[in-house]
């Protein structure tokens, strides 16, 4: 074997240890990788039940209901569709009504949004990217462009 042969066939077997370590890293992230789906989005879609989703809009106006042992209950919209969420536990200091939210979780059989994590904004300016995209894709966003 040639030098330059042994340096192709090195060359070509790294290349194939890189390509199979990548894909075991991404097998192993597989079940931690979680998509934002707005609420349009979950109603227009099957979402196949069990699988880990982050749903993102406003707070409905009128919807945040309190029960026992922290059990929240609550609608996230667009504007355009809404989806019913529960949560148990504590909600961050700022989630209220007409804010924007990030929930993330499972969908039932119910068709009930079961969240485990619940994110609210930060400050008086502040909407994940995400959320704000989807709104201003469905043309209702009212917040201002940050400077550059």
């Amino acid at each position: 074997m040639t030098r330059k042969q042994r340096r192709l066939t090195l060359i070509g077997s790294a290349g194939v240890v890189l390509a199979l370590a990548a894909g075991l890293i991404l097998y192993a992230l597989n079940d931690q990788i979680v998509f934002f789906q707005s609420p349009t989005d979950i109603v227009a879609r099957t979402i196949p039940e069990g699988s880990r989703i982050r749903l993102g809009g406003l707070v409905e106006e009128g919807s945040v209901t309190r029960g026992d042992n922290a059990r929240v209950s609550f609608k996230v919209t667009d504007l355009e569709a809404s989806v019913p969420v529960t949560y148990v536990g504590l909600l961050p200091d700022l989630f209220r009504e007409g804010q924007g939210v990030v929930a993330e979780g499972v969908i039932g059989q119910d068709g009930i949004f079961h969240a485990d994590k619940v994110l609210a904004k930060h400050d008086e300016t502040y909407m994940p990217k995400e959320v704000a995209d989807a709104l201003k894709d469905k043309g209702v966003w009212q917040g201002e462009e940050k400077p550059k």
